[in-house]
C-alpha cells in the first residue's frame, strides 16, 4: 500500500520529490521518506508522520541532489515510526519498497550470519543488505538479477546507488510500477497519479520486469535480465480533481461531484440519439456466457453485492459474488461457460488482480470494471468498462462506488436486452430513468442539513446497525463500512428479517440503527423489522423515498426522505445520505476524513 517516486534530473530534485510524495499519501501515511545522491554520498531523510512533517526537515537539513527516491509507508512489517521509515539504506545503497517480503526472516538470518547489522524491524531492510552483499563480488546487474531470484512475495522497488549515481533501478513483482519519461530526466513512480505533474508520458513494468533509469534513456529487462521494449502511453491529466476547492475535505467534494460524475459515465455509455446502450464490441458471443462471477474487496464488493441482486432480477444468467482474498485461495470449479468480473477503484488491487491472473491462467473470459483505465487489472483484462469517475482522492470511496454501480447496472441492462430478456419499450423507460438520475442526486444532497443533525448521536455510539431488504441490503452494508472507516464506530449491516437470528440481541436503549426502507414490496416487512428494533429501546433514522403516506410509529427517532425513483435505481439515491451520515459523524469527532487511520486508497499488499 506504500507509494514509492523516483526522480533521475540534473537538477535538484527533493521539493519535486516532495510534491510527488503528497500526491500519494493516500497509498499511506505511517511515515514518510527521502534519500538523495550529492557528491558521493546518500543522504537520507525520514521521520514518523505525513510529508508535511517530513518537509519541515528537509528544510531545515537542505540535503539535495539530482538523483533521488522518495517514499509513503502503509505499515506491514514493523509499527510505525522513523527507524522503520523508508528509504532503508547503507553506505553505498538505499532501498523504497511497496509490497511484503514473505522469505524476509530467513533471509535476515542469512544476512546476519554474513556480519550485517540490522536497524528497523521491517522486511524491506533485507533487500537493502541483500543488495549490498552481492556488489562485494557482481556488477550491478547481476546483483540485481540475484536478489530478484532470492526475494519471495510482492513488491515494487526503487533503488539508488552511491557508486552508480547515474542510475535508478526499479523492479516489479505483484506490485504496480511505471516510469515516466521528461526532458532530460526520467521518473519512477508507484502509479501514473504521481507522475502527471511531470509528464504524461508513461510505461508501466509487467511482472517479473526490471529497469535502469538514466536522466536520457530507461533500459528495461525481463527477469532474465534480457532486454524488452516497452510502449510508451499517454496519460491524461486531470489536475484539478486533485484541489479541494471550497470544500473542508476532498470527501466532501467527492460525495457532491457525484451528480456530475454519473452524468459523465452516461454520457460515455449511452447513445441519446438512439437511446441504446454503448457496450460493444465483446470479445466473446454474449450466448456463450450462462454464468457471472463477480469479483471485488472492500466498497467494490458491495457494489457486487448490489449487482448480483440486479443481474437476478433483468437477465437469465445464474449469478455468484466473491471476496477477491477468498477466491484465490480456494479450490475454484472453473467453468469456460462463466464470464468473470473484477472490480476495483484503482485497478491494482493485490487481492483482486491475484484473482484476475488465477482467472487469466486457467483461460476464463475476463472484464474488469475500473476507474484507471492504465492500470494492471485493466490492462490484463479480456474487456474494460470504465467508470469515467476521474481521481478520488478520499480514502473511504464515494464516488467511484457510484460509477461502480452505475457501469454494473449498464452492464446488467445491456445483456438482458441482448438476451431478449427484456422489451424494448421497458429498455427504453429504464434508459430514460438513468437519464434523469443526476438530477435525482442532486435533489438528494439537499438534504445534507437534515443527516449532519442525525450524525450527531452516531459519532457518540458505542456501536450501530444498518439494516435492508433486497436492493437495500448492499446499501446497508456499505453505510455500515463507510462509518467504520471514518468515525471509527463499530457498525454492521444485516439483511432487515435477519434480526431475530441474533443480532437484536445487541439492541440497547438508545442504540442508533438506520433503517433503509423504500416504497417497494418489501416496505410492510420491513417497517415491521424496524418497529422490532424500536421497542427494544433503539433509535431509528428511517431512509426512505418520498410518499404522501405517513409511516405510523409514535417512537421514531428521524426520517430522511430521498427522491422518488424506480426500485431497481433506489440504491444510487440512498447511497449518498449514508456517505454523509459517516462524513458528519466522523467531523464531529475531529478525525482525519481524508486520511482515516490505518487505512490506503490503494491495497497493493495482501
Amino acid at each position: 500500500m506504500c507509494g514509492i517516486i523516483g526522480i533521475n534530473s540534473n537538477k535538484p530534485v527533493t521539493g519535486v520529490i516532495l510534491n510527488s510524495l503528497k500526491k500519494l499519501e493516500y497509498r499511506g501515511y505511517d511515515s514518510a521518506g527521502v534519500a538523495t545522491l550529492n557528491k558521493g554520498m546518500i543522504n537520507e531523510t525520514k521521520c514518523e508522520g505525513r510529508v508535511e512533517n517530513l518537509e519541515n526537515i528537509i528544510f531545515k537539513n537542505k540535503n539535495d541532489g539530482p538523483v533521488g527516491i522518495g517514499h509513503v509507508r502503509w505499515a506491514t512489517h514493523g509499527q510505525p515510526s522513523e527507524v522503520n521509515a523508508h528509504p532503508h539504506s547503507s553506505e553505498k545503497v538505499s532501498v523504497v519498497h511497496n509490497g511484503i517480503i514473505e522469505n524476509s526472516t530467513l533471509l535476515k538470518k542469512h544476512l546476519i550470519r554474513a556480519g550485517h547489522v540490522f536497524k528497523s524491524q521491517t522486511d524491506t531492510e533485507v533487500i537493502t543488505h541483500l543488495i549490498t552483499e552481492y556488489l562485494k563480488s557482481n556488477d550491478l546487474k547481476t546483483s540485481i538479477l540475484k536478489m530478484l531470484k532470492r526475494l519471495h512475495g510482492s513488491f515494487a522497488l526503487g533503488i539508488i546507488f552511491r557508486d552508480f549515481p547515474d542510475i535508478i533501478v526499479g523492479a516489479r513483482r505483484g506490485s504496480p510500477l511505471a516510469v515516466g519519461y521528461g526532458p532530460n530526466e526520467n521518473y519512477l513512480g508507484s502509479d501514473s497519479y504521481a507522475l502527471k505533474s511531470m509528464t504524461n508520458k508513461v510505461s508501466y513494468l509487467d511482472d517479473g520486469e526490471f529497469c535502469f533509469i538514466k536522466k536520457n534513456v530507461v533500459e528495461f529487462f525481463n527477469s532474465d535480465g534480457n532486454k524488452v521494449n516497452k510502449q510508451v502511453l499517454e496519460v491524461s491529466s486531470d489536475d484539478q480533481s486533485y484541489d479541494k476547492g471550497n470544500f473542508k475535505h476532498f470527501m466532501a467534494k467527492e460525495i457532491h461531484e457525484q451528480p456530475n460524475t454519473i452524468k459523465s459515465c452516461l454520457k460515455e455509455y449511452i447513445d441519446k440519439i438512439n437511446n441504446e446502450i454503448n457496450i460493444i464490441n465483446f470479445p466473446w458471443d454474449n450466448k456463450e456466457i450462462e454464468n457471472i462471477k463477480l469479483i471485488g474487496c472492500g466498497t467494490a464488493y458491495h457494489s457486487c453485492l448490489m449487482a448480483k441482486y440486479w443481474i437476478e432480477q433483468l437477465t437469465d444468467l445464474e449469478v455468484e459474488t466473491d471476496i477477491a482474498s477468498e477466491f484465490r485461495y480456494r479450490k475454484n470449479k472453473f467453468k469456460s461457460s462463466q464470464l468473470y468480473v473484477f472490480v476495483s477503484q484503482s485497478g491494482e488491487t493485490a487481492d483482486t488482480y491475484a484473482a484476475l491472473d488465477l482467472c487469466k491462467k486457467n483461460k476464463m473470459k475476463t472484464c474488469s470494471i475500473v476507474n484507471v483505465v492504465e492500470s494492471s487489472i485493466a490492462r490484463d483484462s479480456d474487456y474494460v468498462l470504465p467508470i469515467h469517475c476521474g481521481p478520488e482522492v478520499g480514502v473511504a470511496s464515494t464516488k467511484a462506488f457510484m460509477g461502480q454501480l452505475l457501469v454494473l447496472y449498464l452492464l446488467t441492462l445491456k445483456l438482458s436486452f441482448l438476451r431478449d430478456k427484456i422489451s424494448k419499450e421497458n429498455y427504453d423507460m429504464k434508459i430514460s430513468n438513468l437519464l434523469e438520475l443526476p438530477k435525482l442526486i442532486e435533489n438528494t444532497l439537499k438534504i445534507e442539513r437534515d443527516i449532519q443533525e442525525a450524525s450527531k448521536d452516531f459519532s457518540k455510539a458505542k456501536g450501530s446497525m444498518f439494516l435492508g431488504r433486497g436492493y437495500s441490503f448492499p446499501i446497508a452494508l456499505e453505510g455500515a463500512l463507510k462509518l467504520k472507516e471514518l468515525a471509527y464506530v463499530h457498525a454492521e449491516g444485516y439483511p432487515a428479517g435477519e434480526m431475530k437470528h441474533g443480532p437484536l440481541a445487541l439492541i440497547e436503549n438508545g442504540m442508533p440503527v438506520v433503517v433503509i426502507a423504500p416504497r417497494d414490496e418489501f416496505y410492510s416487512k420491513t417497517i415491521s423489522n424496524m418497529q422490532e428494533v424500536i421497542s427494544r429501546g433503539g433509535k431509528v433514522l428511517l431512509i426512505s423515498n418520498k410518499s404522501t403516506d405517513e409511516v405510523s410509529s409514535e417512537n421514531l427517532w428521524k426520517k430522511i426522505q430521498v427522491e422518488t425513483i424506480s426500485d431497481d435505481l433506489f440504491p444510487f439515491l440512498v447511497t449518498i445520505p449514508l456517505q454523509l451520515l459517516a462524513y458528519y459523524a466522523a467531523n464531529a469527532l475531529g478525525y482525519d476524513i481524508d486520511k482515516p487511520r490505518n487505512l490506503a486508497k490503494s491495497v497493493t499488499v495482501e
